[in-house]
């Protein structure tokens, strides 16, 4: 309750205790009779009815807008929360083919994007961020032809954290490779969290979508 609406409460219950000291007026009586053509008690009983419910109606009113506040606030609170803890992200390299080397190690955009909700993640830069202070779950996949090296790193501002990497094998003839690895973090609203093809190394993607970044909110702190 504010402390206006107690204010009106305590005024209300002042005025009745102080006109139950003294007697109502004849002319009084008479009106609130006629008003509603029902009896009305006399002395301190009949003139604290009147007192409540002609007192009540500004303590109501006030309610009834400390109400209406309190509900909007709790469904803009809600309508927040939905947008800041539906979180979650899948996306592939798209239909590339071949991608790298690099003679220097590069964060890899996943351009075809399956799934992108709260939109934390930038199609533009490859990166995901987080919107809130929680725990999150990430996966990512790569692959790659036998013969050549293949390094994918997964990066929480810039400190590196799990890898995929395989090497060549020359002599194994021309066949593909998947490799995947996952990790749950506990992240601080505004991290972000990418993935880097290491130099010299290379990575593949076509149309069955074999390369893989994904990410979802478990539960915020």
């Amino acid at each position: 309750m504010s402390h206006r609406t107690l204010y009106l409460l305590l005024i209300v219950l002042f005025s009745c205790n102080c006109s139950s000291m003294s007697e109502p007026q004849e002319k009084e009586k008479e009106e609130l009779t006629g008003r509603s053509g029902l009896p009305v008690e006399s002395g301190a009983a009949g003139n604290q009815q009147s007192c409540l419910i002609t007192g009540l109606y500004p303590l109501l009113a006030e309610l009834s807008s400390t109400l209406q506040s309190l509900k909007s606030s709790m469904e803009q609170e809600q309508f927040k929360r939905k947008e800041e803890y539906n979180v979650a992200f899948a996306a592939t390299l798209g239909n590339r083919g071949d991608v790298g080397p690099f003679n220097t190690d590069v964060t890899l955009v996943y351009q075809k994007v399956f799934l992108n909700a709260g939109s934390r993640y930038n199609t533009g830069t490859g990166i995901f961020t987080a919107p809130v202070k929680g725990v999150y779950f990430f996966s990512l996949s790569g692959h790659n032809k036998t013969t050549k090296p293949m390094g994918l790193r997964l990066i929480k501002n810039g400190e590196p954290l799990i890898i995929l990497y395989n090497h060549p094998l020359t002599d194994a003839g021309i066949r593909y490779e998947t490799l995947s690895n996952s990790i749950t973090l506990m992240l601080e609203k505004g991290d972000q969290v990418f993935v880097r093809l290491l130099a010299n190394t290379w990575v593949f993607d076509n149309t069955d979508n074999l390369t893989l970044f994904t990410g979802h909110l478990v539960f915020p702190l």
